[in-house]
């Protein structure tokens, strides 16, 4: 898969997301797995986010999700997302993948059918 702007249903993407704790992060992980809405989800440790939210300034810990997942399920992994978590607006950002290995690009697209 090279570089180019024409997609399709099968082509992975990949959807960040954040969750205020391990729990919800596991939780969503799994569901997502177990739906064959991504193919898998990788949790990061803990990070320190700086935001502001209603104009105050918040310095919060939370947890990174990686979601790998094909175009055609990224809407369907989008709205379980915001159905699972507990933010009224949870990061949500999808990002093409423009390259990598072919075999793995394969799998996420049979895991995501």
């Amino acid at each position: 898969m090279g570089i180019n702007s024409k997609h399709t249903e099968s082509d992975a993407v990949l959807i960040l997301s954040t969750s205020p704790s391990l729990a919800l992060a596991k939780s969503i992980a799994e569901a997502l797995v177990q739906e064959s809405l991504a193919a898998c989800v990788n949790l990061s440790a803990a990070s320190l986010s700086i935001y502001s939210w209603e104009d105050k300034l918040h310095c919060d810990e939370e947890f990174s999700l990686t979601i790998k997942t094909s175009a055609g399920r990224q809407a369907q992994c989008i709205a379980r997302i915001q159905e699972l978590h507990s933010y009224d607006v949870p990061e949500i950002i999808v990002l093409p993948i423009i390259g990598g290995s072919a075999d793995y690009l394969q799998w996420i697209a049979r895991q995501t059918l």
